[in-house]
């Protein structure tokens, strides 16, 4: 009863005026309504009276209506109405009507809540696209303002709908168009803004789009001549579609080669005398050439000082009198302090940012009471007071996250030798350190009193607590020693109870699946803060510390931890990384495994400082038996099976500690036989004492050159060409120094071979030392037990660079690939005139057991110098790939995979189809697999290219292929039984898209691999 009489006061309300408008609406509608007996009733009227009329009266209402929410209930019974007769004259395009209507269109779509309009979206968008190239300016003005307004608050289940109608329609063509008639002069600026808009919304969107725009040359040109061109306030609209553009990791390839001018363009555009709104957007372009590792230091390459000098002005130039600052300052302030997050990534931009005082602009942007560390001779007791203080207000809190990142980036990148007492900052650096370690403390301490709303608190706190880590691990050593005693003071009170607290969480923890992953986070990188701290060893041993440590690393390397895992700084993934395409995948050196990169971390350093696992060979947790094989077990599967290089960085630091000295992976496990069996050996290693080593020349030129005499090869070794005639064993006696230890060799060989060695303390001394003879770098630092440095490559185990010259001189062996539609073809190495490649038997033998049992097989065969393999060129490119670096390389992917024709897509999966036949010939199920899985990740995308891969696959007998991209057309079978599409195909296919039809439409299909 209650709404009901609600109801009835709302219509009370509503003026007469507004519902005299109201009913002349709907009978200028009735005017043009036509009814038949097979549609309905429709709005179909061509008269131009009429139109004006139903036009003005559609006007009118609106008018009525705007910015009331009462009236909302008469604009929704009336909007079906409203559309149609709207999507109907605009379809008409007759002069006299049509700027009108779009006008009157986009004041509908101005007053309409969104969640009224997204049921007529598609309706309007279809006319709407069609006339932004419409030769009236108002007309595709109105049109573009409208079309922004709506894909701008599309729902994500609209979407794809509207990406059809958009496509259909050729808007990104239509808009391109716009633009370069603007930069003709035949455009005027009040449809170049609004269509720069549209073109950037629809490009943030829709991936695919973006291709058209950035391969377009001449777009590309005249969109940087406008941006040094224009004034102020255009800029911002440019800056905004070049973010788009930067999105696809092409287009910003294509951004980039254009060399520095825009860069410099985009720094000007920073500058504080450029109004607020072009300096974000100039901020937010950086952002997204930054968001590849690659890509931004390409970017470094061109611009970096004006950059990182203009990153810093951003985050500093404001109101400072007063200290008062503007949620507009605030906002400015904010994405300064985004694109400053690229001191993640090691370089000499840092250098830049501690030469214009980005530790001082921190501590006033983190304190606002900081003008008072200018008094002199302030005692510590007196600056933790202040800090306490400072971080205590809700100053510029939401800047809080940043700033501790900054940080922590800066510090654990910091150089060895950099000594703040040297350039003058070494009270701003003190400061930031002591507020690092009083929130550390505070995010310890008050973590048990969160409630779930704090969820703002807790990222602060995971933040600072991280930027205390990298301090007290920083390279820096004022920096990691400043931080040690700082919180080691802090701590004096309750650090004891602190440490016991965080043990028994985390032991409590793994025993459940169920927490809060954050907290816990915070927890396990608290307690690797701990760890570094010299007076908390002994409170370690106290609380049994080492078996709770070992407990939670079981407990995650075992895989209990699923899905949700963490990165570091989850407010880190923001829009632009959610929305890019074209990049090539490279996990973060830190990735989303931050549970197991931290406790790794902490494991491995406890390991280094006590010993404790080398004297003891099992340990008891939880009633549970944990011995060292176990652990060394866990943590080689963590180097092999992890993505994360800062996990499998720290598992093999925590390895060194074991005896175990390098990187284990699954290819060295491949290659390594070789050296066990020693089959193709080429090369022989004699020792002063007459023991010989057979082994292999191609592996020991790539993976330990200092090995290999290169010097005395002939200078066919050098590059260009192979002997003439290759014989099946080439040997070669290398007679090795009297200072060469057989022992340390043979652990030296296993680490070449193999990626790793096992040695124990006392062979250490002469392995250091064959080591640093051999250059072996990464594997020096181990076998020193160094931690790691942040952002450093782990070490890959590669031999591609024996498929160039060097590699070419080893060959005992040719691939030959079939017929091949090449023109021409020529080898730098050798005569032979059709597509092959010159190889390794040592490499193929250690990945393929046919080949192997081939050239063993003392069959004609064996002794050939060319082996035919029945695969196009394409197709043994990608299997010598797999041969020489365990990957396999991907077609292309995102806007320029979408873009590509059904024959073009067919053409790059055309050889992934041979090889899967080819793997199956050779019993490679590697290689099937992975081939499966690059075809199957492609499939998606049209239904066509399914059809096509079903019949290659089965004209290849890859039955399991066929009826894997069955699934992909299973849930339209229908459809092109309906269509026809299927008449092409055998009944036996036809019969096996069918059953996939089936299975789909009882059980569903999941295309997860």
């Amino acid at each position: 009863m209650g709404s009901s009489k609600r109801g009835a006061d709302n219509t009370r309300s509503i003026s007469d005026h507004t519902r005299t408008l109201h009913q002349r609406l709907h009978q200028a509608l009735n005017l043009g309504t036509r009814s038949n007996e097979e549609h309905g009733s429709k709005w179909q009227c061509t008269d131009i009276q009429i139109q004006r009329h139903v036009v003005r009266s559609i006007s009118a209402f609106l008018d009525s209506v705007s910015g009331d929410s009462l009236h909302q209930s008469l604009l929704k019974a009336s909007i079906g109405d409203v559309v149609e007769a709207l999507v109907w004259i605009l379809g008409c395009e007759n002069m006299a009507t049509l700027s009108m209507a779009a006008n009157v269109t986009l004041k509908l779509v101005n007053i309409l809540p969104y969640s009224i309009l997204q049921s007529y979206v598609l309706d309007l968008v279809s006319p709407l696209s069609s006339l932004l190239s419409y030769h009236q300016t108002e007309v595709a003005t109105s049109c573009a303002n409208c079309l922004n307004l709506i894909l701008s608050n599309l729902s994500i289940k609209n979407e794809k709908k509207v990406w059809d109608v958009l496509k259909r329609r050729e808007i990104v063509h239509h808009a391109i168009s716009n633009i370069q008639s603007f930069s003709g002069g035949t455009q005027p600026i009040e449809l170049f803004q609004p269509t720069v808009l549209l073109l950037s919304t629809i490009l943030q969107r829709w991936p695919p789009s973006r291709f058209t725009v950035w391969s377009d040359a001449t777009l590309m040109r005249t969109l940087n001549d406008i941006l040094v061109k224009l004034d102020f306030y255009d800029k911002q609209e440019v800056l905004k579609l070049l973010s788009s553009i930067a999105l696809c990791g092409s287009g910003a390839m294509k951004l980039l080669e254009s060399g520095d001018a825009l860069l410099q363009t985009m720094v000007r555009c920073m500058d504080g005398s450029q109004p607020q709104c072009v300096r974000m957007e100039a901020f937010k372009l950086a952002q997204c050439l930054a968001i590849n590792e690659q890509r931004f230091f390409e970017m470094m390459s061109l611009c970096c000082e004006p950059i990182i000098q203009a990153t810093v002005s951003g985050m500093s130039k404001w109101s400072q009198k007063s200290r008062k600052v503007s949620s507009e300052q605030i906002s400015l302030v904010l994405e300064a302090c985004r694109l400053a997050l690229i001191t993640r990534w090691a370089g000499k931009h840092h250098i830049y940012f501690w030469e214009h005082g980005i530790d001082n602009v921190l501590l006033y942007l983190l304190l606002e009471n900081c003008h008072k560390l200018h008094q002199s001779c302030l005692s510590l007791e007196e600056q933790i007071s202040i800090a306490q203080e400072g971080l205590s207000s809700c100053y510029l809190l939401v800047l809080r996250n940043y700033i501790w990142d900054i940080l922590g980036w800066l510090a654990i990148h910091c150089e060895e030798g950099f000594n703040p007492e040297i350039h003058g900052n070494k009270i701003s650096i003190d400061m930031l350190i002591t507020c690092s370690c009083l929130a550390f403390v505070d995010a310890i301490q008050k973590r048990h009193r969160i409630r779930q709303s704090d969820a703002a608190d807790i990222l602060r706190s995971e933040s600072a607590t991280r930027a205390v880590l990298m301090m007290i691990n920083s390279p820096c050593k004022y920096i990691a020693t400043k931080a040690r005693d700082r919180l080691s003071e802090i701590l004096v009170p309750y650090g004891r109870d602190i440490l016991k607290h965080l043990l028994s969480t985390l032991e409590y923890v793994s025993s459940r699946n169920n927490f809060d992953r954050l907290q816990i986070t915070i927890y396990v990188m608290a307690l690797a803060c701990y760890i570094s701290l010299p007076e908390s060893r002994l409170w370690l041993l106290e609380f049994a510390g080492v078996k709770t440590l070992l407990g939670f690393v079981r407990w995650c390397l075992s895989g209990s931890i699923k899905a949700e895992t963490l990165s570091f700084g989850p407010y880190l993934h923001n829009a632009f990384r959610e929305r890019t395409c074209c990049y090539v995948s490279s996990e973060d050196w830190g990735g989303k495994d931050i549970l197991i990169l931290c406790s790794l971390w902490g494991l491995a350093e406890l390991m280094k400082q006590s010993g404790y696992m080398r004297n003891n060979l099992e340990i008891s947790f939880s009633g549970v038996m944990y011995n060292v094989a176990e652990l060394l077990n866990n943590l080689q599967d963590a180097c092999i099976n992890m993505s994360t290089p800062g996990v499998r960085w720290f598992a093999t630091y925590a390895l060194s500690s074991l005896g175990l000295y390098g990187f284990p992976n699954k290819f060295g496990k491949r290659i390594g036989k070789a050296l066990s069996e020693n089959y193709h050996a080429d090369m022989r290693l004699i020792l002063t004492n007459g023991e010989c080593l057979s082994v292999h020349s191609v592996i020991l030129a790539i993976r330990c050159p200092s090995l290999l005499p290169l010097g005395d090869l002939s200078d066919e070794a050098s590059g260009s060409l192979v002997p003439s005639s290759m014989k099946a064993e080439f040997k070669k006696v290398i007679r090795l120094s009297a200072h060469v230890d057989h022992q340390a060799l043979l652990k030296l060989l296993d680490f070449v071979y193999l990626g790793y060695l096992q040695a124990d303390e006392e062979l250490l001394k002469k392995l250091k030392r064959l080591a640093k003879c051999c250059n072996l770098q990464p594997l020096l630092q181990l076998l020193y037990r160094k931690s790691p440095k942040w952002c450093t490559p782990f070490p890959t185990y590669d031999l591609s660079p024996a498929l160039g010259s060097l590699g070419h001189y080893f060959s005992d062996v040719i691939l030959e690939a079939k017929a091949t539609e090449l023109l021409s073809w020529t080898c730098e190495v050798c005569p032979v005139s059709v597509p092959h490649m010159h190889v390794h038997k040592v490499i193929l033998s250690s990945s393929c057991a046919y080949l192997r049992a081939l050239f063993d097989s003392g069959m004609q065969e064996s002794h050939s110098q060319t082996i035919k393999v029945p695969i196009s060129w394409e197709a043994m490119v990608k299997l010598v790939a797999w041969f020489y670096s365990d990957e396999l390389p991907n077609p292309p992917s995102g806007c320029l995979w979408e873009n590509m024709g059904i024959e073009e897509k067919l053409h790059e999966l055309q050889p992934y189809i041979e090889l899967c036949w080819l793997a199956d010939f050779w019993f490679m199920e590697n290689v099937q697999e992975a081939c499966s899985d690059v075809i199957a990740s492609r499939l998606d995308s049209l239904r066509e290219l399914s059809i096509k891969v079903i019949q290659i696959a089965a004209s290849f007998s890859l039955w399991n292929l066929a009826e894997l991209a069955a699934t992909y057309v299973a849930p339209i079978y229908r459809q092109l039984c309906d269509s026809g599409e299927l008449e092409d195909l055998d009944e036996v296919l036809v019969n096996m898209i069918r059953s996939a039809s089936v299975q789909y439409s009882q059980k569903g299909i999941n295309h997860s691999r």
